[in-house]
């Protein structure tokens, strides 16, 4: 049976303004944090799991920074009920099989709870293994396909893409009225995830993209599917691919001489879409995210302070929604008293938090968030509308 909900509003600005003074502190690149204790004498062990190498290495780096930065917060407070948390990092190389691997790894080794990963299709992969151990995961994935399966240990720290893209497609069509969309998505499970969603969106307004183009996951030569959408002369293209891919399809673009704009969600809004791509090809790429910059509130603001001090590099979306996870799990471990396996999965259900990305409650299906806001790339930056 659920736990009684358990109303806990975490002002971020308080907590975080005595964070900036730890971070100065702290060690980046540590693989594993543990206070001054050992399992022995009952730390909680917590796993970070994210690409740590490979195309999608720089999410699995900002996503570890953003856990450590909370977990180092709840330590230095004397963590959980005098316990300290134990965070160890794993790199999963962006490779289903080696996530898999380690999901039997956490469940042989008695970790008691999962940040991470970033991509869909790991995460995905990871899930049986988890649930039959009873390890609640909070992953950064946003694909439709991690809840798919209704599994009761797995919550999302983000909105999933069908939030994405229905905010996308309010602002694309019903506001700035551009109706000629060609579509270019991967065959993961990202990707997927996003042509799915956008494709429904589109459909709700009897609108047929000009082409739908599907690439692969590793491919790096995009010609054929983007003379196809020069070919149609869309007002706008729909991507629906990371980081590296999708900024090497709009490098790629501009130098077939389409000039449309493109639109995307949360990795289109990132400075290695950006950098990958070249400011200028990425110019005016329109962008759904929950987390459209550091400036948007005080508690952003003091987030990205303690993440500057600790790192030395600026924080950004996946970043905010790993510290955002992060949190709401330290909060369910001290509201359940560090509880584990369904009794843990119960008090982050039951955990209500106002967050980075916003106000999460978490419904039978994992999903705790459901709105985004639009973004515009303007001078190679994520900037809001309006």
């Amino acid at each position: 049976m659920s736990a009684s909900p358990v109303r806990r509003v975490l002002t971020l600005s308080t907590g975080l303004a005595a964070l900036v003074a730890l971070a100065a502190c702290s060690t980046p690149g540590a693989k594993t944090t543990t206070g001054q204790g050992s399992a022995a004498t009952g730390d909680l062990k917590i796993a970070v799991v994210d690409a740590q190498s490979g195309q999608n290495s720089a999410l699995g780096g900002w996503e570890y920074k953003g856990a450590k930065l909370a977990v180092d917060q709840w330590n230095a407070r004397g963590g959980i009920n005098g316990r300290k948390i134990a965070l160890t990092l794993f790199d999963d190389q962006g490779d289903p099989t080696v996530g898999t691997n380690l999901a039997s790894k956490l469940a042989g080794e008695g970790y008691i709870a999962m940040i991470g990963t970033a991509e869909s299709g790991v995460t995905v992969a990871m899930e049986p293994t988890l649930k039959a151990a009873g390890i609640p995961n909070i992953t950064s994935g946003q694909s439709n396909a991690l809840t798919a399966g209704g599994d009761p240990f797995v919550f999302l720290n983000g909105p999933t893409s069908t939030t994405y893209d229905a905010t996308l497609a309010k602002y694309v069509i019903d506001t700035k009225g551009l109706k000629k969309i060609a579509m270019i998505t991967n065959n993961g499970s990202y990707g997927k995830g996003e042509h799915d969603a956008f494709l429904a969106e589109l459909k709700k307004r009897g609108i047929t993209p000009l082409t739908d183009q599907v690439v692969t996951t590793s491919q790096t030569d995009f010609s054929a599917a983007l003379t196809t959408i020069k070919q149609k002369n869309p007002d706008v293209v729909f991507i629906g691919s990371e980081e590296v891919e999708a900024g090497l399809i709009v490098k790629q673009a501009r130098s077939l001489g389409i000039t449309a704009p493109f639109a995307g969600s949360a990795p289109q809004g990132t400075p290695v879409y950006v950098n990958t791509a070249g400011a200028a090809n990425a110019e005016n790429t329109i962008v759904s995210s929950p987390y459209l910059s550091n400036d948007t509130s005080d508690a952003s603001k003091a987030f990205a302070a303690a993440y500057l001090a600790a790192y030395k590099t600026t924080a950004e979306l996946h970043g905010a929604k790993a510290y955002d996870g992060t949190e709401i799990l330290l909060t369910a471990l001290k509201t359940s008293n560090a509880a584990t396996g369904a009794k843990l999965a119960d008090a982050i259900r039951a955990t209500h938090y106002q967050g980075l990305l916003g106000d999460f409650a978490y419904d039978s299906t994992g999903v705790g968030i459901f709105a985004t806001k639009i973004g515009v790339i303007k001078n190679g930056q994520l900037t809001a509308i309006g």
